[in-house]
């Protein structure tokens, strides 16, 4: 009886032991796992809860800066225009690329006395491909590459 309690013991330690071994493995997995979850990036101008609100139309140049703080660009186009500029992206996976996710771009737009005319906040879904470096468009009719030609036999197929 005692030989078979002894052996009945190291069996259920044993298998203890297995137990204790996988709960282990599974933990440094989830615990691996987990540093690979996504994550989210802010960047740009970060909007102020209910700024927009303080801004009524016809306030002055001033009340924005006061607001709003400094625009991310500013602009001269039939008086000036204050931009503020935000991006959110997120990586899904550690170590893999970012996905925009929301853009938003607040413009606020002022007449000849500098007070605010309108107020226009455009997202992801209003966006437009421009070079910010050159800070010009291009336009159709300037230099051609040896790609365009093949792109219209394409397009019309």
């Amino acid at each position: 009886m005692t030989v078979f309690a002894q052996s009945g013991t190291r069996a259920h330690f044993a298998r203890g032991k297995a137990r204790w071994r996988i709960v282990a493995a599974a933990a440094l997995v989830a615990a691996a796992l987990a540093g690979c979850t996504g994550e989210q990036f802010q960047k740009g101008y970060i909007l102020p809860p209910g700024a927009l609100e303080q801004i009524p139309i016809g306030a002055s140049q001033d009340q924005v800066l006061i607001v709003m703080g400094t625009p991310s660009t500013v602009a001269t186009l039939d008086g000036e225009v204050f931009y503020y500029i935000s991006q959110r992206s997120e990586r899904k996976v550690a170590f893999m690329n970012q996905q925009v996710i929301d853009q938003r771009v607040i413009a606020i737009y002022f007449d000849k006395k500098r007070q605010v005319r309108r107020i226009a906040n455009y997202g992801l879904q209003d966006g437009r491909i421009f070079d910010f470096i050159s800070r010009s468009t291009p336009t159709s009719g300037q230099e051609l590459s040896y790609l365009t030609p093949l792109f219209k036999l394409l397009s019309f197929n």
